[in-house]
């Protein structure tokens, strides 16, 4: 196997106790494929996949069970030396805050390369051309001059570009996609996606793509995973989750969707609010926002229904008709 989850279960300790942000995220990921993870905010689509390359506060975080299997390798046991050497050559990851993850102080060329001649044996002369190539197919023209800038001296939407470069220039074997293209139009924004998948077919990495945008996720994800309270709740191929939803949450996304609404008519929301993570959740994590909830859905092992490779956290799964002409109501 690539890439695994295998029932991933993660904590922070804060002054006010322990959030338990990843419960049990469990899902498999195989090379060359393309993965969209979507849910509201605070679902804990970062904080889990941020756990791949030890990106979170070591001293409060802890990973009480579970494992992050990359060819074998489970990532949360390795050396910190052994993971420099597959953080950003063989795993890189996008960064949805550019105004916080570039240097102010070093020069866009400096930081561009650091990476680069980290992990591969090459001259600054040949880690220049690279990034210069780099920042061109992210659309920054003039990209030989622009190297020579700093962040401040670069627009919000240019930033990002230029995480975007650093990103794709080592060749990763996966790429981890998080809200990428947040800070760019929307024609900026096609022309990104239609790099990565360019990037993805010609050097067959897999992507994981993590957004709130389900639009993105229909146009370039092979998969979806929605996750929700820290659980990934419901995971499909992507025509599938659109067009046959199983999962109640994922019917409420969908319809909250502004292509899903008649012009003037008013857009649906999803009522309450995600549930308090410090708490021990029994049962349903969905079960006070869900209008098809009753008592079963308490009850304390929801394990995931499997049909066909399309997997759904509920224990209604097979009474109720979730599909997309159903949810039209």
């Amino acid at each position: 196997m690539f890439f695994e989850f295998d029932n991933l279960f993660l904590q922070f300790n804060t002054r006010y106790g322990l959030v338990k942000a990843v419960r049990g995220v469990s899902y498999k990921l195989e090379p060359g494929q393309i993965l969209g993870v979507v849910g509201e905010s605070g679902c804990g689509k970062s904080v889990t996949h941020r756990a791949i390359l030890g990106l979170l506060p070591k001293h409060v975080t802890q990973i009480t069970s579970g494992r992050i299997l990359y060819k074998g390798t489970d990532l949360t046991k390795i050396s910190d030396k052994k993971m420099q050497a597959i953080r950003g050559s063989k795993i890189s990851m996008i960064f949805q805050d550019p105004m916080t993850c570039l240097n102010p102080y070093l020069r866009i060329d400096t930081q561009m390369i650091e990476g680069l001649r980290a992990h591969q044996n090459l001259t600054q002369k040949e880690a220049l051309k690279i990034a210069e190539e780099a920042l061109s197919d992210v659309g920054i023209s003039d990209a030989a001059s622009r190297l020579k800038a700093y962040p401040h001296e670069f627009s919000g939407g240019m930033r990002q570009r230029v995480m975007i470069a650093m990103a794709l220039m080592t060749n990763p074997e996966l790429l981890i996609a998080d809200e990428p293209t947040t800070a760019l139009d929307v024609t900026v924004e096609a022309q990104i996606l239609e790099l990565i998948k360019e990037k993805q077919r010609k050097t067959g990495m897999s992507v994981i793509y993590i957004t709130h945008n389900l639009g993105v996720v229909a146009g370039i994800a092979d998969r979806v995973n929605v996750m929700y309270a820290g659980q990934v709740v419901e995971s499909g191929v992507t025509d599938e989750i659109f067009y046959e939803p199983r999962h109640p949450y994922t019917k409420a996304l969908l319809k909250s969707l502004p292509a899903n609404h008649k012009k003037g008519e008013r857009l649906t929301t999803i009522p309450g609010s995600p549930p308090n993570l410090m708490r021990d959740l029994i049962g349903c994590t969905f079960i006070d926002r869900c209008e098809f909830a009753e008592e079963r859905c308490e009850q304390p092992e929801i394990s995931y229904n499997d049909k066909a490779g399309h997997l759904s956290r509920c224990v209604r799964v097979n009474d109720l008709n979730l599909s997309r002409k159903a949810g039209q109501d």
